[in-house]
């Protein structure tokens, strides 16, 4: 039977995916690399043998040659797709014979673009996502085996995994987060895909197939949209801006930053049923000498960033988290 870890941003994405899949890619022996959700709307910054990608379709498998998978719960932009192949080849990554797209995922028009370019009451990306999935279930979509110029990288998935492949081994990278999930986030300011580590089964998994869910989050918190996030006149949150870049890999806009809310990380942490989680940035805290986190209705304040790392641990104890399991990263480029 085919073996599935799953990576899930448990915040509002911008979490660090890119980079702990890049990691597990690293260190692990996979045979497949699926991109579950999302699509253009994406940007995973990658430091591959030194030297920085922002993939935004293109599932991080392709930096190791491995079988990377564009999975029937995206909505695949060709356009971009095409320049993202082309920027990666510049770069040196061979992409030829490694990428695949599921039959059965979705594609984005111009139309899809140009109608998201519209949008001025949640504050999305405009690359043609909402349209595209509101397309999608309203059955008028149009499918990436309807498109002549996708057919060299056609795969069915069933085939893949449940025929050819039975014993495949296969990271499933995740896009946006929990915080911005269709069902789950802070309607109606979400995304329209599934960000939850259930939408990687959408993909052809059956659910005995799950090894590990790896959870993503940062030391603090980041949003891009229309929503207040930010607490108002607290200088603070520029300083860490600055200091984590915290600028859309997509958009280039300003993220707005919060610090880390512990319930909600607790939340997510559950609802994925998540055994192994890392937290990106801590690094970003300790430059801006501000250590806090919010837990409920109250800000608690550490003189450090070691009593910090305790109090998270104590606390996601509760949900099953062991702290072995529980990984603190300080490097922009490895976990």
């Amino acid at each position: 039977m085919t073996k599935l870890d799953i990576i899930v941003d448990l915040q509002y994405g911008d979490s660090g995916k890119g980079k702990v899949a890049h990691f597990l890619c690293n260190k692990k022996k996979y045979t497949h690399v699926i991109r579950y959700n999302g699509g253009g709307n994406a940007g995973h910054t990658i430091f591959h043998k030194g030297v920085k990608f922002v993939t935004h379709q293109v599932p991080v498998g392709v930096f190791f040659g491995i079988p990377s998978i564009i999975g029937s719960g995206c909505a695949l932009d060709p356009e971009t797709f095409f320049e993202e192949l082309k920027e990666l080849e510049t770069g040196g990554v061979k992409t030829r014979g490694k990428i695949f797209i599921a039959i059965n995922a979705h594609v984005v028009t111009a139309a899809h673009k140009e109608e998201d370019n519209k949008d001025t009451k949640v504050g999305t990306t405009k690359r043609g996502m909402g349209p595209a999935y509101r397309a999608k279930y309203g059955r008028t979509g149009l499918r990436a085996d309807s498109v002549p110029e996708l057919k060299p990288y056609l795969i069915d998935l069933y085939e893949e995994f449940q025929v050819k492949n039975e014993n495949a081994v296969v990271l499933a990278e995740g896009a946006q987060g929990f915080g911005l999930d269709i069902d789950w986030g802070d309607y109606p300011f979400v995304t329209s895909s599934h960000c939850t580590a259930a939408g990687a089964l959408l993909n052809g998994f059956p659910p005995q197939s799950v090894r590990d869910i790896w959870g993503v989050a940062k030391a603090y918190e980041t949003y891009v949209g229309l929503k207040d996030f930010e607490p108002k006149n607290e200088p603070i949150f520029e300083k860490i801006r600055e200091l984590g870049q915290e600028f859309g890999a997509t958009t280039g806009r300003p993220r707005q930053c919060n610090w880390l809310n512990l319930e909600l990380l607790e939340k997510a942490a559950r609802m994925n049923g998540v055994n192994k989680l890392v937290i990106n940035k801590i690094d970003v805290l300790n430059r801006a000498g501000a250590w806090k986190i919010i837990d409920g209705k109250k800000i608690v304040e550490f003189k450090g960033p070691e009593p910090m790392k305790a109090y998270i641990r104590k606390r996601l104890a509760k949900s099953g988290l062991t702290s072995k399991n529980i990984f603190f990263s300080e490097s922009a480029e490895t976990v």
